[in-house]
């Protein structure tokens, strides 16, 4: 593919190089000189030093040829600008904007299904439009955005997913299947330590796979005679309801989640207590005294139960307090300074089941993480700016660590992806990639038994949903048309996979 990006900061140039990496044909627009400069000396791809909404610099990146443009710039307003742009100028291309703004998000949903968000049902109920991951690619509205990326969305998404399964470690979830991969640390002592995975079997009764091992620097495909120690993290594929009694093998206790506390009432934090205290929408006013109505949430799923939990709030603006307290009232809303070893005494945040830190800041989120585990919080969960300090804090002991710049840039990836592809992440070091895809007709792997599948690169079909019927694949599975799967493959393998699974409409 060839692909346009504008904007080079954190999220555009990790783009740019997960794409290179893939083969793609990338090229990149820059308004800041320092920035294109940086860029142009760590990416080997084209790098233009001009303002985005430039219809040379387009024409300069390639536009006209391109098959996808992204615009990643750190104002909302220009990245719909260039959008609009590029829809007049070049009709074909796919468009991806990255949007904070709440209300242009809505604007775009009341543009795209005007029809089901303003009208009601018989029984007085406005009928909400399906969440992003649950459409396909529609024609572009009048911003002519295909498709809109919401980073705090993103990473509240990812937050509420990993509670819901119990906090204990990271959680990818798949589309219309039960089954879920889950990562954990082998702790000293545990079962898992010293376990030969022949034996694995004789261990785990549940229908299951370990799927990946993270040793050190090191990310292993591991066989029967791998050997699990303490330290390793060890990404195992289940069912939802029995991948925590397996992550009991690890050495994770399994203990309900009631007190939980979130640090920041910013965005994110806001949408997590929206989402815990199962709101389908709230009331609340804006600082002018207006009423205005959530649409973030129904972007969220909620499926834990509300009864006996508690939410505590810790925020250190004084203002911010007002809002939350009046906006949560089942909540408890501290104006308080996390950092303040006196109110952690205090307040008894030591006895919290889970303490989420999503501040601006992500030192203070992974220490104030760290701090309180060590005083007996039971899970923590901390939201980072990029990916850099993720297997470090994982190392220090917090149990899930959600980059705000790797969600974004798998969602973006995933929309990206042709050829039934449904989705896209990358785990452990960035060498190794989830793919989901769906088989369609005249793929070259269609009817090969699974015993004849190679990947040059190494790859490993681990999950197959046939039929609304999911099941780990074994030696005698044949590819069929219809079939979504999800196999784990080295990054850099991406023209292959669409060479063997990318035919069809």
């Amino acid at each position: 593919m060839r692909i346009v990006i504008i904007g080079a900061g954190l999220v555009g140039t990790q783009l740019a190089a997960q794409l290179i990496q893939e083969k793609h044909d990338v090229s990149l627009i820059e308004a800041n000189e320092e920035r294109a400069r940086h860029a142009s000396n760590r990416l080997d791809c084209l790098v233009i030093h001009d303002e985005g909404n430039s219809l040379h610099a387009l024409e300069e990146a390639g536009a006209a040829r391109a098959d996808a443009l992204v615009c990643v710039t750190d104002s909302d307003e220009l990245n719909m600008i260039i959008c609009g742009l590029a829809a007049s100028r070049y009709p074909g291309l796919l468009k991806i904007a990255r949007v904070r703004n709440d209300e242009y998000v809505q604007l775009s949903r009341q543009i795209e299904a005007p029809d089901k968000i303003q009208n009601r049902d018989n029984s007085g109920k406005t009928e909400q439009p399906p969440a992003p991951e649950e459409t396909e690619r529609r024609e572009p509205g009048v911003l002519g955005i295909d498709y809109f990326i919401h980073p705090d969305v993103e990473a509240a998404r990812s937050i509420i997913n990993a509670i819901e399964r119990g906090a204990a470690g990271d959680i990818l979830s798949f589309s219309n299947t039960p089954y879920e991969l889950g990562a954990i640390n082998v702790a000293p002592g545990s079962a898992f330590d010293g376990l030969v995975l022949k034996d694995y079997r004789q261990l785990v009764k549940e229908e299951s796979l370990v799927a990946l091992v993270e040793r050190k620097e090191a990310v292993l495909l591991p066989s029967g005679s791998t050997v699990l120690g303490r330290g390793d993290r060890v990404h195992v594929l289940a069912k939802g309801e029995e991948l925590l009694r397996i992550f009991k093998f690890a050495g994770t206790d399994e203990r309900p989640i009631r007190r939980i506390g979130i640090v920041g009432g910013g965005k994110v934090g806001c949408l997590i207590a929206e989402g815990l205290l199962a709101r389908q929408d709230f009331s609340g006013r804006d600082r002018s005294g207006q009423e205005k109505r959530s649409f973030l949430f129904p972007l969220l799923k909620t499926f834990m139960p509300r009864s006996s939990r508690r939410i505590i709030i810790i925020e250190q603006d004084y203002r911010l307090c007002k809002e939350l307290a009046a906006r949560f009232p089942e909540a408890l809303v501290l104006n308080e300074d996390i950092s303040d070893e006196s109110f952690v005494n205090e307040e008894q945040m030591d006895g919290l089941d889970l303490l989420i830190t999503t501040t601006n800041s992500q030192e203070l989120n992974i220490i104030t993480a760290v701090y309180l585990k060590s005083r007996g919080v039971a899970r923590t969960i901390a939201m980072l700016t990029g990916s850099g300090y993720a297997a470090m804090a994982r190392r220090l002991g917090v149990d899930v660590v959600i980059s705000m710049r790797s969600v974004v840039v798998d969602s973006i990836l995933a929309h990206l992806m042709g050829g039934g592809i449904k989705g896209l992440h990358r785990l452990g070091d960035g060498s190794v990639d989830i793919i989901e895809l769906e088989l369609r007709g005249g793929a070259p792997v269609l009817d090969t038994p699974l015993t004849e599948f190679k990947l040059s690169t190494g790859g490993l079909v681990m999950l197959v949903n046939r039929e609304d019927a999911s099941f780990i694949p074994r030696g005698d599975y044949v590819f069929r048309q219809g079939d979504h799967i999800v196999l784990f493959t080295r990054t850099g393998s991406e023209a292959e996979i669409e060479k063997l699974f990318g035919a069809g409409p």
